[in-house]
């Protein structure tokens, strides 16, 4: 079993950079259809650029896409990780306290994945990454 894990281990540091580019490709597609309307989605085709969701957009667009990138992705990460907090408990929260009932549930995942990547950083393939190895 310890041969096992070894193995999966050594494939934490990618898998790591992975998981960070599609959390920034999740919440850079919301704010794509809030701001932009690629896709035109019915939730979000009457979104204003200064309303509460307008500048929800603006963060998952705009940070959702430097997570992508990896650059400055724990600072990032732990903005992002607020925002999804605070749609959470301003959203669905006041709709009951069950997730599954309240939809709330992908709100509840991108936080806590946005608070993983806080303390875990943006893993080898990232432009911090490349940053550091030129410093």
């Amino acid at each position: 079993m310890e041969k096992f894990d070894k193995m999966l281990a050594a494939g934490e540091p990618a898998l790591l950079s992975i998981f960070r580019v599609i959390t920034g490709l999740l919440l850079f597609q919301y704010g794509a259809a809030k701001l932009l309307k690629i896709p035109v989605v019915p939730p979000f085709d009457k979104v204003e650029a200064l309303s509460l969701f307008g500048v929800a957009g603006m963060f998952e667009l705009v940070l959702g896409g430097l997570l992508i990138l990896g650059l400055f992705s724990r600072l990032v990460a732990f903005i992002l990780c607020g925002e999804m907090a605070f749609a959470y408990f301003i959203s669905h929260f006041p709709r009951g306290f069950i997730p599954l009932l309240n939809g709330g549930t992908l709100a509840i995942l991108l936080c806590f994945s946005c608070l993983y990547l806080t303390c875990a950083g943006g893993g080898p393939w990232s432009l911090d990454a490349l940053m550091r190895k030129k410093a």
